[in-house]
């Protein structure tokens, strides 16, 4: 399980600039919708800083929309930099992911 947390924390990041470029939402959402991709049991301790972290960087912004359940939200949307950054993220992962398994079918 250890490991599992250590190889998600990296690629959360490139996953949550993916979904955000699908729909605009708020970081509860981002939780549900990691959990439906098959991430196990997302954390909202875990997203949550990484959507600030994204957002400092100017990947993402943000606005308050009212909610029929209680307070307003913060909606995350991608920014211009936010799509470049998805898109370098796509090819990184696509280079490590064909190396990977290069070296996983090495018998």
């Amino acid at each position: 399980m250890a490991r599992d947390t250590q190889l998600l924390k990296g690629l959360l990041e490139g996953c949550i600039l993916a979904l955000l470029d699908n729909e605009v939402t708020y970081g509860y959402r981002v939780v549900e919708l990691l959990g439906k991709y098959g991430f196990r049991e997302p954390q909202e301790a875990t997203v949550y800083p990484i959507l600030n972290r994204l957002e400092k960087k100017g990947l993402l912004k943000s606005e308050k929309r009212p909610s029929d359940l209680g307070p307003p939200r913060k909606y995350y949307m991608l920014t211009k930099d936010g799509a470049k950054e998805l898109e370098v993220f796509k090819n990184e992962w696509e280079n490590v992911k064909k190396t990977a398994d290069r070296l996983l079918e090495v018998k």
